[in-house]
């Protein structure tokens, strides 16, 4: 049997997706929805099986591109409790992309249709924290598993269909009408929801899942309370305000759990493991941080950003 090396199979697999950011990720949004979604056994099984081995190494190219971009960073980051706490806390302040100037503008300034559209963007970017949770407690020692189940049990509104969190931010896309698409949205927002799938579904980026949902918990608050303001300017009903002004409040005490019941116990357990959480939380601010680029880009200029489908 003839056998490839790796480069010749890099070459054939990768070159040309990468090259296309934009067709990349609109392709692993695509089958994200399709590998997530339940289904029946089919025939083509085998098939299916083919192409998720080409998929599952076209994200795994695209992880080990964004961990490259990090790796001094993260390298950088104490591994001992306390300094990667502070470190990790230090985030909130000046971590990529925190402080962006969009939030404040939609506060203040950004009309309705303008939020509308961010809000698209944002909804079909939507990876449904309650899900990344589930998955990355798997096999997750005692103390964090226990904490992510605690806060999954938020997601789900602690047992009440009327609290749960995804069907909430639903109800605002639909009181709103608006209509999220892979196609109408901007590469860099699905990146970041295949970004966070691609760490939850694969436990080789265990650690990397903990540090970036704890990194969204941690930096949530701030930004979706601008949100929650600015639609209360625009006069935006209360089913549309709800998502926001619950998480601007309850992401700060699930940001103090995480730290607390997650990272301390994980790092304290293994210092190395202080390194891959890191990687996780920068990578995701840094894929926050170009969401908000591309935001800003079309918002704020007559020339709007490249949208996954062009």
């Amino acid at each position: 049997m003839t056998t490839r090396n790796t480069d010749d199979v890099k070459t054939a697999y990768v070159t040309p997706a990468i090259c296309d950011v934009a067709g990349l990720h609109q392709n692993l949004a695509h089958w994200n929805h399709r590998r997530l979604a339940p289904s029946a056994p089919t025939p083509n099984w085998e098939a299916e099986l083919r192409e998720e081995a080409r998929m599952r190494w076209l994200e795994g190219v695209w992880i080990e591109t964004l961990r490259e971009e990090v790796a001094e960073q993260a390298a950088a980051a104490p591994s001992d409790v306390e300094g990667f706490v502070a470190w990790f806390e230090a985030l909130k302040r000046d971590g990529p992309g925190q402080g962006d100037q969009l939030f404040d503008w939609l506060a203040t300034t950004a009309t309705l249709d303008d939020m509308k559209w961010f809000l698209t963007q944002e909804a079909a970017g939507e990876a449904g924290f309650d899900d990344l949770v589930a998955l990355a407690q798997i096999k997750a020692p005692t103390t964090a598993k226990l904490e992510l189940a605690r806060n999954y049990w938020d997601e789900m509104g602690r047992g009440n269909e009327g609290g749960m969190h995804g069907p909430m931010l639903e109800k605002a896309v639909e009181a709103l009408h608006l209509n999220p698409s892979i196609e109408g949205t901007v590469w860099p927002s699905l990146a970041l929801a295949n970004t966070l799938t691609a760490f939850a579904t694969t436990r080789r980026y265990a650690w990397q899942a903990i540090g970036a949902l704890g990194v969204v918990e941690l930096t949530a608050p701030t930004r979706v309370s601008r949100v929650a303001y600015g639609l209360k300017r625009l006069q935006a009903p209360p089913v549309v305000r709800k998502y926001f002004e619950l998480h601007a409040v309850l992401d700060v005490k699930h940001a103090d759990d995480w730290i607390a019941n997650v990272l301390r116990p994980l790092v304290s357990e293994d210092p190395s493991r202080a390194r891959h959480l890191a990687e996780g939380a920068l990578i995701r601010l840094n894929c926050g941080a170009k969401c908000f680029e591309a935001y800003r880009s079309h918002l704020w200029s007559a020339a709007p950003v490249q949208m996954a489908a062009e």
